[in-house]
């Protein structure tokens, strides 16, 4: 007799037929559920990263294939650079956090490296869980745990994910560690990409406090992370402290919106597959069942960006533009919208947005008046 379908069986099966016969299943990482909390809007990534499906390949299938991801040159640098960071044993790292984080504790003279090898991801997950456990045990010591694993329920099913490091305080508190390769000039880097790192961060510490909230008393996983960059444009390495208090939040409403992404897959045709061996105008029609919001911050963290950048283009949405002019044009979703506004030609006059638009118009044309008889 058949086991009875439960729920959670049929979003796996359904998740299954829209990657494909026989495709496996696209593990997600910390970088792709930050990138979900960035847009949490766009259904069409939602439903993607949900099922798995490997969107490099898709995008490639579709003719706009990604530029997205670092450069080999870049990658080999940030190597070099983490390298550097933990060597000794981590001690500059650890000297970092106690600078940072945690001055009141005693400085960090001797610390606990743990072996976290295992088979596995599964292992690996296990044995950075125990390491936890007995580091949290240990009080009074400083334990720098390298590159742990950490599992992370994402719609039904677990998501490894890898961060830099973690420290356990000698109060047996917990944080996270990113090392990033970009610089720090003046005591301050990219405001963009320390948010990407922030969102990034905030993904491990939710996954930290899944495995803290299986320990009794539950240590506490700190939502201040140390952030680690190459000062200037040296090689030596500086850090700062960074409350992801906000990032957590967003992110995990996010997942939780995720692990309803059977309610996404009710809306789509019956048959919709995004397997990249279809026929080019079966997979278009199957990715544009799927509502999408584009942003050109989509293009530096999502692998359909130049797919749904073009569709942007083609239907007139002010989207492409950027989220602080959509926001500033209220209902008016269309550039022809938004001329037509301008002009006068449509539009509610009382509309703050129309207002605004109107008076530009009538700037400028007074502007180009002014241009024209000198």
């Amino acid at each position: 007799m058949p086991l009875p379908r439960t729920r959670e069986t049929a979003l796996r099966q359904r998740l299954a037929e829209l990657r494909g016969p026989g495709t496996a299943a696209k593990a997600l990482d910390a970088r792709a559920l930050a990138a979900l909390a960035a847009n949490p809007g766009c259904k069409r990534r939602a439903i993607l990263d949900g099922a798995g499906v490997n969107k490099t390949a898709l995008a490639s299938a579709l003719g706009a294939p990604s530029a997205f991801g670092q450069s080999q040159f870049a990658l080999t640098r940030g190597n070099a650079f983490e390298a550097k960071v933990k060597a000794d044993g981590g001690a500059e790292l650890l000297r970092l956090v106690h600078e940072r984080l945690d001055r009141g504790a005693e400085p960090p003279a001797r610390a606990q490296v743990p072996d976290l090898t295992a088979i596995g991801p599964e292992g690996r997950t296990a044995r950075t869980a125990l390491a936890l456990r007995e580091a949290t045990g240990a009080s009074g010591t400083w334990t720098l745990l390298d590159h742990p694993m950490l599992a992370l329920d994402v719609a039904g099913s677990p998501a490894f994910l890898e961060p830099d490091a973690v420290v356990v305080h000698p109060d047996g508190s917990w944080t996270v560690v990113e090392i990033k390769s970009f610089p720090m000039l003046d005591g301050s880097a990219d405001p963009s990409k320390v948010g990407a790192a922030a969102r990034q961060a905030a993904v491990y510490v939710l996954a930290l406090e899944e495995v803290a909230a299986r320990l009794d008393p539950a240590p506490k996983v700190r939502h201040r992370v140390l952030l680690v960059c190459p000062k200037d444009f040296s090689n030596l390495p500086t850090a700062s402290a960074v409350d992801i208090r906000k990032q957590r939040a967003v992110t995990a409403r996010q997942l939780a919106r995720l692990t309803r992404v059977q309610d996404i897959a009710d809306t789509l045709p019956e048959g919709t597959c995004f397997a990249p061996d279809l026929p080019v105008a079966e997979l278009t029609a199957a990715v544009e069942s799927v509502p999408a919001t584009y942003a050109p911050e989509c293009l530096s963290a999502c692998e359909l960006a130049f797919h749904c950048r073009d569709r942007s283009r083609a239907d007139g949405a002010v989207t492409s533009l950027g989220r602080s002019v959509r926001a500033e044009l209220g209902g008016l979703t269309t550039v022809e919208d938004v001329l037509a506004a301008a002009r006068g030609e449509a539009g509610d006059p009382d509309d703050p947005a129309v207002a605004a638009l109107r008076r530009a118009a009538q700037l400028r044309a007074e502007a180009l008046g002014v241009t024209a008889c000198r």
